[in-house]
């Protein structure tokens, strides 16, 4: 591992920023108010900006200043109705309920506004434990404003002084996730490859990948100032994620079974100098992505360059060892693959270009105007409440399950006269998220967590004499927590506890173990009950919806498919159809895989047919990339072959899916036969056989070679996309 090149993803990317943000945010009112002697209304005011700052998640500056906003007015309601209840049991019974469900269940409208709820949960758990009356209910609360329009001023400021410095690590961060994508599909070219276990790092990659783009959709394409176009660093960041998202969809291209590559050309070292290439396209990748985080232009080298004229040489001495008439055939798509590789390394320079911000060059660049039809519209219309509100939602069941697991956490805490209940009910809500596999695995994150951050906490404690020494480690381990908040929950937790154990010596060292001893006990409470509640308390078990994620996989790699295939059969390529038919395809599939991995983590009495399914989304994954693969020969491919060669085919393969996607919703088929693929086959064969005769005379360049060398790797695609079909249909009966 390169810990340097980590080292610089890590202090430039998204995360680490916005945990110096957010350090700065929450704990600057509680130091300025300290200093004057206030530190009690300091903590109040870093409690309303630790409330906001869980509502600001990356999206478009206008989204995020509305939610902040609405968390801040939230918050203040939270308080304040739970400040007047809580010394009425029966009020705060009905209030617990009503805040717990309400602000769960409005989690159906989106991440934002999920996490908007979950401040005013956070914020009504926290005032459980406060004591204040008459008008303090309301100054508390008012403090609380305070905190939270202190986060929003702050973070909107930053946003004002550096506008586009969130999307460069968005984007940078998305870059290097798609080289992370080519270096797992380089294992392919391992021998004795473990083709289930690639399949499965693949897909998982793929829809963190699929995530990333629809967070840069959205910042982008929901961004005037950069629709607009208005600036030279707007455009260029919509043109890096243009040429990033061509760069993804060539990465998933398919030119060969990778079984039968193996079988020919194992021993002949051209598989291993292809794969040596593809790390080093991995590495600039990586330094691309680096560079856009920054905002600097990556170092120019010649490596990539050099690696790929020493790839061209070993296959030209490769295929002139290997060119027989028995070959050729599998020469030919070894070709194709090594032009993807070429076609890709244009590419990255192109992308390594438009790094420099060149003014000139930018707006030589033609971009597209249609951004609206890659981005869901934000809606918050009460009819999604209603078509939610039935046991058939996994926004009720959830919202029903945190409610019940709330209350049954509160009645427990005060039946075992905790100190700290609220640590319960935040346990509680921490780890209960919608689906079974990720509670469980938080609930473990948060144990395992709990217990080691508080050893190293008491160790730290113990190793740093002064006070000074131990606020500044407080400082350090917060800005570690909450750059690992979003991605690596178990470090979160870890240093989060430490950093907890901290602060509550600094504020009473006297009391310090007791508080010790009920943190591990209320969290130990509160896991045991958030696992309970995922398992027994009307749970959402992912089998029950793997046949919606199939059906709607398949749908949209139908519609894919269609509008590629089209091309080849009209000559006429609508690029804004294609565009949103690859995107909608591939989010599909991202959703299909992030289903099955969830399910594989849910008990196994729970599970659904795991081989069964685990094929059919490979299956799935497979078409859509011998789909990405014949897409990437429309460009240069005439319709001279179109009506009689390749309509035939695409009707066929249509219908396969078609009655394949009957199948799976348990309609009834009416099975025809498909000759098309026969037929080309038959016609493909028989150039094939005159290319063989030509090599036998000592003929190299004739015409037959450039016809085939054109015909023969669309074919090809064509003859994978149908079997592949074919394998779908058969599949989908047993289901």
């Amino acid at each position: 591992m390169d810990y340097i090149k980590e080292y610089k993803q890590f202090v430039s990317s998204y995360y680490f920023n916005e945990a110096i943000r957010i350090t700065i945010g929450i704990t600057l009112p509680a130091i300025v108010f300290s200093y004057f002697g206030k530190l009690e209304i300091g903590l109040i005011l870093s409690l309303g900006a630790m409330a906001v700052s869980a509502s600001d998640i990356p999206g478009p500056i206008h989204q995020r200043r509305n939610g902040m906003l609405a968390t801040v007015a939230l918050i203040f309601l939270s308080s304040v109705i739970t400040g007047y209840i809580n010394h009425h049991p029966l009020l705060l019974g009905i209030g617990l309920t009503v805040f717990c469900f309400s602000l769960s269940f409005i989690g159906a409208y989106g991440a934002r506004v999920n996490s908007i709820g979950f401040a005013g949960i956070l914020i009504m758990i926290l005032t459980l434990d406060m004591r204040a009356e008459g008008i303090d209910v309301l100054i508390h609360g008012l403090f609380l404003v305070a905190g939270g329009l202190w986060y929003t001023m702050l973070s909107l400021a930053l946003f004002g002084v550096r506008p586009y410095k969130i999307i460069q690590q968005a984007l940078g961060d998305n870059i290097i996730a798609i080289g992370d994508y080519f270096g797992t599909r380089a294992l392919f070219y391992n021998k004795n490859a473990d083709y289930d276990k690639i399949y499965k790092m693949l897909m998982e990659e793929q829809q963190q990948i699929q995530d990333k783009q629809t967070l840069l959709r959205e910042m982008l394409f929901k961004s005037r100032n950069i629709v607009k176009e208005s600036t030279v660093t707007g455009r260029t960041l919509l043109i890096i994620f243009t040429e990033s998202i061509d760069l993804f969809e060539k990465s998933s291209a398919t030119f060969y079974n990778y079984d039968a590559m193996h079988k020919r050309f194992d021993d002949s070292g051209i598989l291993s100098a292809f794969q040596r290439m593809i790390y080093v396209i991995v590495d600039e990748l990586h330094q691309i992505g680096l560079a856009v985080q920054s905002g600097r232009p990556p170092r120019a080298t010649r490596k990539l360059n050099n690696e790929l004229k020493l790839l061209q040489s070993e296959y030209e001495a490769f295929a002139n060892i290997y060119r027989t008439p028995e070959t050729f055939d599998a020469l030919v798509n070894m070709r194709k693959l090594l032009q993807s590789v070429e076609e890709i390394t244009l590419r990255i320079y192109t992308l390594h270009h438009y790094t420099r911000y060149d003014r000139k060059k930018i707006k030589e660049y033609k971009l597209s105007g249609n951004y609206e039809h890659f981005v869901t519209k934000t809606d918050l219309d009460i009819e999604i409440l209603k078509e939610n509100f039935s046991l058939k939602s996994n926004s009720f069941r959830h919202a029903v399950r945190v409610t019940l697991a709330c209350i049954l956490g509160y009645v427990i805490a005060n039946l075992l006269e905790l100190q700290h209940s609220y640590w319960v009910l935040l346990t509680i809500i921490v780890i209960l998220k919608p689906t079974y596999s990720v509670t469980r695995q938080r609930n473990y994150q948060r144990l395992i967590g709990t217990f080691v951050g508080a050893l190293g906490g008491l160790a730290l404690l113990y190793l740093i004499p002064t006070q000074n020494g131990k606020f500044a480690a407080m400082i350090f381990l917060m800005i570690i927590t909450y750059s690992f908040m979003r991605t690596k929950y178990l470090v979160s937790v870890i240093f989060m506890t430490a950093f907890i154990m901290i602060f509550f010596y600094l504020l009473n060292s006297h009391d310090f173990y007791e508080i010790f001893k009920s943190r591990l006990i209320d969290t130990t409470v509160g896991s045991i009950i958030a696992f309970i509640a995922a398992y027994v308390l009307v749970p959402s078990w992912e089998k029950t919806q793997l046949n919606t994620y199939i059906t709607n996989a398949l749908k949209t790699s139908k519609k894919y498919f269609e509008t590629v295939a089209t091309t080849f059969a009209t000559g006429v390529l609508n690029d804004l159809e294609y565009k949103l038919s690859r995107k909608e395809a591939f989010i599909e599939q991202a959703n299909l895989s992030g289903g099955f991995t969830r399910m594989m983590n849910e008990p196994k009495s729970k599970q659904g047919d795991l081989k069964k399914i685990h094929q059919m989304v490979v299956l799935i994954y497979t078409l859509n990339s011998h789909i990405v693969s014949l897409a990437g020969f429309v460009r240069g491919f005439t319709n001279k072959y179109g009506d009689e060669d390749f309509h035939a085919i695409k009707d066929d393969i249509t219908a396969e899916l078609n009655e394949a996607l009957l199948l799976i919703e348990h309609k009834e088929v009416a099975e025809a036969q498909h000759h098309a693929p026969i037929e080309l086959k038959e016609e493909l064969d028989e150039l094939v056989s005159k290319r063989r005769l030509e090599l036998q005379q000592g003929l190299v360049e004739t015409e037959t070679r450039k016809v085939l060398v054109e015909f023969k790797p669309v074919v090809d695609q064509f003859l994978f996309i149908s079997r592949i079909a074919g394998d779908i249909k058969k599949l989908a009966k047993s289901f």
